[in-house]
């Protein structure tokens, strides 16, 4: 019998030498600029008679947040379902749009994602996931991506990624789109409100609000499903979970199903708008965006919603 590797969090050194930064400013300090920049835009507002604040910048803030973990989702969703686990095939518009989501959700080059999440699934919740809950829940949060071993980022991408252009133009110029996308956007948004002379309060709020939940989004997956993925949790709180993750905090039915395209059965208003991911890929279906899509038979035509 072959035996399995050693624990990821007991073999992999953790040392500030070996901590990846790129992580840790996804996951806590670009969040965080975002907490900051809501409670800047709050103290200016209130403390400069010149500077004004008004109500309804608050629903707008949090549609805008809204729309922002929307796109997160959709990106990670689809790449996980079609990309990952192979439920179908996407044309160019949907790759485009997955890939880009993808970067504006900072989920790092598909190839380490597709990497990791082959190992999770070959070695789930034993030594070797490298995430695994029983190693310790702050270890299946963020340690697996705070230190990483370097072999697993020389791993070459997946074969059946090589041939997708999309995938590999955007891990090529990674780097290059990530900061287009999260500083120089912003920074020409900024500088177009202040030319036209706009309220570049509002646009410090609603862009604050963006970067906060993307963050709640990022933590909502690895936090969500990583770990509370992996234990018994009420109906409640996988329905909440889903809600924040596009449906992949259904994660029981995700191992039993791995290929499939939807989480939840697809007649149902309440299934389409909790499993927005896989609405997003039906969509897409209807759009000749995507083709071949595999749904579990029980989701097929089940038309009440079910529980984990």
């Amino acid at each position: 019998m072959k035996a399995l590797p050693a624990p990821r969090s007991a073999a992999i050194p953790k040392s500030w030498s070996n901590l990846d930064w790129a992580s840790v400013f996804a996951a806590i300090i670009y969040p965080a600029l975002g907490v900051l920049g809501l409670i800047a835009a709050a103290i200016i507002g209130w403390s400069f008679s010149g500077v004004t604040l008004v109500w309804w910048y608050i629903p707008l803030a949090l549609f805008t947040g809204a729309v922002t973990l929307v796109i997160c989702n959709v990106g990670i969703g689809v790449m996980h379902r079609v990309w990952q686990h192979k439920a179908g095939e996407l044309r160019w518009p949907a790759q485009v749009i997955t890939a880009f989501n993808c970067v504006v959700a900072m989920q790092g080059k598909l190839k380490d994602w597709v990497n990791y999440h082959s190992q999770h699934h070959r070695l789930s919740d034993r030594p070797g996931d490298p995430h695994n809950p029983a190693e310790g829940k702050l270890w299946a949060w963020m340690g697996w991506l705070f230190w990483r071993d370097p072999n697993d980022l020389k791993r070459p991408m997946a074969m059946w990624l090589r041939e997708n252009r999309s995938v590999v133009i955007f891990d090529r110029h990674y780097s290059l789109i990530t900061i287009l996308v999260h500083l120089v956007a912003p920074a020409l948004i900024y500088l177009a409100v202040w030319l036209l002379g706009g309220s570049l309060i509002l646009t410090l709020i609603l862009h604050a609000s963006a970067i906060v939940a993307r963050g709640v989004q990022f933590h909502a997956t690895i936090l969500g499903i990583n770990v509370f993925g992996h234990l018994k949790t009420p109906a409640w709180a996988d329905y909440l979970l889903a809600l924040l993750t596009g449906g992949e905090a259904f994660h029981d039915h995700h191992h039993d199903e791995p290929r499939s395209a939807l989480h939840l059965p697809r007649r149902g208003l309440i299934n389409r708008l909790v499993d927005y991911n896989g609405t997003a890929l039906l969509i897409f279906e209807k759009l000749r965006w995507a083709r071949n899509l595999e749904i579990a038979p029980q989701f097929a035509s089940q038309p009440r919603l079910t529980a984990r």
